[in-house]
């Protein structure tokens, strides 16, 4: 009776009620739609973006391809439809995400930006600019993709200096005449630099990140991949001495490189300098104290989540969610989607599955 009479008050004051409210569109939030689905669980998913899939479109460059090959990359219920050891482009990728919706019909709501998250009456009430949804469980699906991350000195740059961060970065056509610094040595910073190389003289700026041990697009690779991704899902994970061991280390520098190798930077003339450390007369000054003197910055510095539109008590005093795998201390509330969030491949667009099955059982168990 009090939850009829709570959905009867919820549509008089035009706000619309969800067992389940996913927050994010993008391959973690379609993957737990497919298995609440699948389970039976009402549910909605919302997405700021334009399209499904808009991330992929908007905040790549042009010539990404993804560092997994087509065979690992497919969702639940619907492998990637393209050659299994192909690499899928960043607008592929995009538009099987798309697609992949339309396939299940999942409820997806574009053009929908959460503003707050907040409990009201034992509810979660969630609110995107004039209109409000209440939802008994909440999963956050936002992704990686959060609020690009560049350092406080970046402001100080002489204006003369094109900078941009990897996420604006589309192909050299957007850089000025002469050199060009990247600050971040990791995949995307190595990808880009390699493409940027071909047309400016180029310097990789940061901490090696070291490499995988075998080229990924080579003959070899077709036997060596299925270990590593088997390492990478089963070995690497929370719940094993090894995995506890690496997760710190790569959630503070980061994955290896996995396409681009020191030899290729080597023959494309890519200087690989110390990390940038401030600036100077206004150009960027390394560790070591060089000054180097360049027309365009690329920050490949990442990115970092914001979570501050959350007025519920999930994250700790630096801003990070708690959970236990994906599964945090308030009654209802999830995430999915996180950099290793269970196991190294977690964030990956093949790997969250798992974390996406685990998340929609918890639900349909409460």
């Amino acid at each position: 009776m009090a939850a009829a009479a709570a959905a009867i008050e919820d549509r008089q004051a035009g706000v619309e009620h969800f067992e389940t409210v996913v927050i994010g569109g993008g391959q973690a939030g379609l993957s737990v739609g497919y298995y609440l689905k699948k389970l039976g669980r009402p549910f909605v998913i919302l997405d700021a973006n334009d399209r499904i899939g808009g991330s992929w479109r908007t905040r790549t460059w042009t010539s990404l391809r993804l560092f997994t090959p087509a065979r690992y990359d497919g969702l639940p219920g619907w492998p990637f439809p393209a050659p299994s050891w192909s690499y899928p482009t960043a607008r592929e990728t995009a538009d099987y995400l798309e697609a992949y919706a339309a396939r299940f019909e999942l409820p997806v709501r574009t053009a929908t930006r959460v503003d707050r998250l907040t409990r009201l009456d034992g509810r979660y009430l969630v609110e995107c600019g004039s209109k409000r949804l209440t939802a008994d469980c909440v999963v956050f699906a936002t992704g990686f993709y959060g609020t690009p991350s560049v350092p406080d000195f970046a402001a100080e740059l002489d204006p003369r200096i094109g900078q941009m961060h990897s996420s604006e970065y589309r192909d050299p056509s957007q850089l000025g005449p002469g050199g060009v610094l990247l600050v971040g040595a990791g995949n995307s910073g190595a990808d880009i630099a390699m493409e940027v190389s071909k047309t400016h003289r180029t310097w990789l700026s940061g901490r090696d990140k070291g490499q995988v041990p075998v080229r990924i697009e080579s003959p070899s690779a077709r036997f060596v991949l299925p270990v590593l991704w088997f390492v990478a899902s089963h070995v690497l994970t929370v719940k094993t001495p090894l995995g506890r061991k690496v997760r710190p280390h790569v959630l503070e520098h980061g994955a290896p490189r996995i396409r681009v190798r020191s030899n290729d930077l080597r023959d494309a003339n890519v200087e690989q300098v110390p990390k940038t450390a401030g600036v100077q007369d206004g150009r960027p000054v390394l560790e070591d104290g060089r000054v180097l003197d360049v027309a365009n910055v690329i920050w490949c510095t990442g990115f970092r989540q914001d979570f501050s539109w959350i007025d519920v008590p999930v994250v700790d005093v630096d801003g990070a969610p708690v959970h236990e795998r994906g599964v945090a201390a308030e009654p209802g509330l999830y995430f999915v989607g996180l950099d290793f969030l269970y196991s190294f491949t977690s964030e990956n667009i093949g790997g969250v599955r798992r974390d996406a099955r685990h998340i929609a059982k918890h639900i349909a168990s409460r």
